[in-house]
């Protein structure tokens, strides 16, 4: 049985070009990109190349500003240490309810020492009217942590609007645009971003590598010490295919961008949605009245068990996710669903469907009439 893959909001399938871009710089050019030799400055250049395909991506007005990284996870866990090294008389951290554990787990460490954390709720349709950020963001901050889209819902949060208003409080601002990368139009130049987490393998790049946008390299504390790579923000060899793959899977994704990929994506997300909500009754699409990725849908249906669904799916030939791949062990309810509002059992009764620019027509039509086959035998069940 053909696999039908939407899960790509947990990742997704490495480009060819992409493989094709990575192969060399494993045995043919092996060189460690510190190294003064031929072989050495041979990888540096790649890298530095790289550096500057990620930079256009995000709009930055340096490549300097561009950190490699091993993946998303370290990239949030560098930019909110830098900030809070940054102050360190400041006490307070202003977060959303809805970030990822890559956010939420080192603000719950900094909680713990000390530090007072607000977790901002959204409305219902997982939204965040700029009011609820002025009334936190203040002198006594040391960071506001703000994704630019969920990982669950697709939900787009206003990063301009929570730009300015750190900008003229003097709060930094990190934002995980892990998410957004590759599928979001993004200018970081043109806003007051202190620091910004990308990841490779969620725009069609190699596993464990990122990237750390850093506006100002000025005081920045490093996460990781050690060694002066990356110009001395990060320390440790650097992963010369991974980073030569990133840099590939950021220029795939500008040309997709610039030759409006996402409206037809949008255009198939929209369908998957409408024809299941008109043929399973009960069932809802989360965060619908906002503005939204163009490939992420989050489903509910009333009476039916999101790990129960997805299992029932794979074994049908889907693949999908009741929530953060992250958090797919806990067996809890989504926390998105429950800051939106939701009660637990409509929050443990979701379903993730996250499409990508490989997805095709007929995946729609697929998993449409497996998702009402799907849901109808577990009702039927219980």
């Amino acid at each position: 049985m053909a696999i039908c893959y939407l899960d790509n909001n947990a990742t997704t399938r490495l480009a060819p070009q992409v493989l094709e871009a990575m192969s060399p710089w494993f045995l043919e050019h092996f060189g460690n990109a510190s190294s003064l030799h031929s072989e050495g400055q041979l990888a540096a250049l790649a890298v530095a190349q790289a550096r500057a395909r990620v930079g256009r991506l995000i709009g930055a007005r340096s490549s300097e500003q561009v950190i490699f990284t091993s993946g998303g996870t370290e990239s949030d866990n560098a930019g909110i240490r830098a900030a809070v090294e940054r102050f360190p008389t400041r006490r307070r951290v202003v977060t959303t309810a809805v970030e990822h554990e890559a956010v939420l787990a080192p603000l719950a460490a900094l909680e713990r020492s000390g530090y007072e954390v607000v977790r901002l709720a959204p409305d219902r349709e997982g939204r965040f009217p700029l009011d609820r950020f002025e009334a936190v963001v203040d002198e006594r901050c040391c960071l506001l942590a703000l994704m630019w889209a969920n990982n669950e819902t697709g939900a787009v949060h206003d990063v301009a609007a929570a730009a300015a208003l750190c900008a003229a409080r003097g709060v930094p601002l990190h934002v995980d645009a892990v998410q957004a990368a590759g599928k979001l139009p993004l200018d970081v130049g043109a806003l007051p971003i202190d620091t910004l987490a990308l990841s490779a393998h969620k725009l069609h790049g190699p596993k464990g590598v990122g990237a750390l946008y850093v506006r100002d390299s000025s005081g920045f504390a490093p996460l990781l010490l050690g060694g002066g790579q990356e110009l001395e923000r990060r320390a440790g060899t650097e992963n010369v295919p991974g980073i030569v793959g990133f840099g590939r899977a950021a220029e795939l994704a500008q040309q997709w961008l610039e030759a409006e990929g996402p409206a037809g994506l949008a255009s198939l997300r929209d369908r998957l949605e409408s024809e299941i909500v008109a043929r399973v009754p009960g069932s809802r699409v989360h965060a619908s009245q906002s503005r939204r990725t163009c490939n992420t849908s989050s489903l509910g249906f009333e009476g039916v068990s999101g790990e129960a669904l997805v299992m029932l799916l794979s074994e049908y030939g889907i693949c999908a996710s009741a929530g953060s791949a992250c958090a797919s062990s806990r067996h809890a309810p989504s926390h998105v669903l429950l800051a939106m509002g939701f009660e637990p059992s409509d929050a443990s009764a979701s379903l993730r469907l996250s499409l990508s620019r490989d997805t095709t027509a007929e995946d729609v039509s697929r998993a449409v009439s497996t998702v009402v086959e799907a849901v109808t035998a577990l009702r039927a069940l219980a």
